[in-house]
């Protein structure tokens, strides 16, 4: 630890409690080892602001029901070619969803952590009754 970190940790007003526990944890020092690295939170934050949409939302659903073209996830959606693009690109980045070609088509399917959050309660396809 560098001598600023030292003297930032001794300079702060904390509540005796919070003080005692982050002592225990190590102190400022400790704490921070603990978090997941940078490139694990870029990752987790990658996936939650693919996740911030309803129309990515509603092909994640889709697809977890089974793989699909874009041409019925156009259908379903309703929305320009473009815009179509741009969300398959998003979940395709965040690693969400992945498409195979299949002759003139390209079939977009679930990955292992898009069918995780697919299953997620409320995300998956309506329960009739």
């Amino acid at each position: 630890m560098t001598e600023d970190r030292k003297d930032r940790d001794a300079s702060l007003p904390l509540p005796p409690d919070v003080e005692e526990s982050l002592c225990r944890s190590g102190g400022i020092a400790g704490l921070v080892e603990q978090l997941p690295d940078d490139a694990a939170l870029t990752r987790e934050s990658t996936v939650h602001r693919a996740l911030a949409d309803p129309f990515r939302l509603k092909i994640l659903a889709m697809l977890s029901v089974q793989p699909l073209c874009v041409c019925v996830i156009k259908a379903v959606l309703a929305i320009a070619d473009s815009k179509l693009s741009y969300h398959l690109s998003v979940l395709k980045t965040a690693g969400l969803i992945a498409g195979d070609q299949q002759g003139n088509w390209i079939i977009y399917r679930l990955t292992e952590d898009g069918a995780m959050w697919a299953a997620r309660p409320g995300n998956g396809p309506r329960q009739e009754g």
